[in-house]
């Protein structure tokens, strides 16, 4: 996912709302889910939304000034991973531990190959799985990167320093550099900024490395798959999404959209969240009225007072067929934009669903304590992958992808 800063979005953490009263907290969020009348996305909205499926989440955190939505929402489905699993609900991985470990690993692909890739925060779900497999997991407080634990997150002199470290080592006038001297100039200014990542910790009174650790958690990496829908390769086969932030060329399976769209749905009503990246630039993305929406109505022949309806009246969604889909993604409309994580389904007073949606841009910026709906057209249409355990994959299309899973 690009860099999407908090500070700087007006459109880039599950407190949904009350019809009656927006909920205030975790705890008021799995109260409102639990009660009998329907929920809203905002107050004086004319939703009403009733749940088809809710599943478990930890708190609501808050990325702000960095570009690191990959690992928040990355870490957020293993956390609801961990509570899947049946090993608690009280799991805060370090979000920043995993951004320090990548951060390292980028800049030597970006010297590797001459400064034509990229460089910057954004990165993806594989990202996570590389880091976990490679250098393994800590919990948040055994690293938070930050010098003061109450400070908000912010990497934008992080970045300008490594983007001109290795910017300066790329430089077209230079017969040759030393590799090593450029690889231990990142390391120490990750090291400067976010803070040496402790060799071993104490958690709950036992020590541990950050791979023991990780394999403590149960996680296997190679659990895990990832899944995208486009038309411009062959369906049922492998490959490396053509996104800048896909600096490590990692591939993913593509399913036609008929099926892509039964997976998300499968992994939801049978138990299983997962991370969604997808684009929110588009006008339709109203995390402030948490609501996404596509609707069928153009925007440009829409009346101002039709505009103004969008977050409060429910609207017939767009046709999304897998020609408009690969369109959007063609033209730049559709980009890998942010990370977030889906856990749950609703279904609004039309029969239309929507999905569940944690972000990580905290608790404020709307009145569902940082939660929102998406439409299923939107998701349909605006995702460009997803990752989720394979055991959330219908049994077959796990088989027409040959993915061994034991059920």
């Amino acid at each position: 996912m690009k860099k999407y800063i908090l500070s700087a979005l007006t459109v880039c953490s599950l407190s949904l709302c009350d019809a009656q009263t927006p909920a205030t907290n975790k705890a008021d969020y799995k109260q409102s889910m639990s009660v009998d009348h329907p929920l809203t996305n905002m107050k004086g909205s004319d939703y009403k939304f009733t749940v088809v499926k809710s599943l478990d989440a930890t708190a609501v955190q808050n990325q702000n000034q960095t570009g690191t939505c990959w690992s928040f929402s990355s870490m957020s489905f293993f956390e609801s991973e961990m509570i899947r699993m049946g090993k608690g609900k009280d799991y805060n991985f370090s979000e920043m531990f995993v951004a320090r470990e990548a951060y390292p690993l980028k800049a030597d692909n970006f010297v590797r190959m001459h400064g034509k890739t990229n460089m910057g925060e954004g990165g993806g779900f594989s990202d996570v799985v590389h880091v976990i497999r490679r250098f393994g997991m800590v919990p948040e407080e055994a690293y938070t990167g930050k010098k003061n634990p109450k400070d908000l997150h912010n990497h934008s002199v992080l970045e300008a320093t490594l983007k001109g470290i290795t910017a300066a080592a790329v430089n077209d006038n230079n017969p040759k550099i030393d590799f090593e001297a450029v690889h231990n100039s990142i390391e120490s200014t990750c090291d400067a900024y976010l803070g040496k990542v402790p060799e071993k910790f104490m958690y709950k009174g036992k020590e541990y490395t950050p791979k023991t650790y990780a394999e403590a958690t149960g996680i296997n990496p190679d659990d895990y798959v990832f899944i995208t829908s486009f038309t411009h390769h062959p369906y049922y086969s492998k490959f490396a999404l053509e996104v800048p932030d896909n600096w490590n060329w990692d591939q993913m399976y593509n399913l036609p959209l008929n099926e892509f769209q039964e997976v998300m749905q499968n992994a939801i009503t049978t138990g299983y969240t997962f991370a969604w990246a997808a684009d929110v630039s588009d006008k339709g993305f109203r995390f402030k009225d948490g609501l996404a929406i596509v609707p069928e109505k153009p925007y440009l022949e829409m009346t101002d007072e039709e505009k103004a309806d969008l977050s409060k009246k429910p609207q017939p969604q767009f046709r999304v067929t897998p020609e408009n889909r690969q369109q959007a993604f063609d033209n730049y409309e559709t980009q890998d934009d942010h990370g977030m994580h889906v856990v749950g389904l609703v279904r609004d007073q039309n029969a239309v669903p929507y999905y569940i949606v944690k972000n990580s841009w905290g608790t404020d910026r709307n009145e569902c304590d940082g939660y929102f709906y998406a439409s299923e057209a939107y998701v349909l249409y605006k995702t460009t992958s997803i990752m989720l355990h394979k055991k959330a994959l219908p049994v077959g299309i796990a088989k027409k992808l040959g993915i061994t899973v034991a059920y």
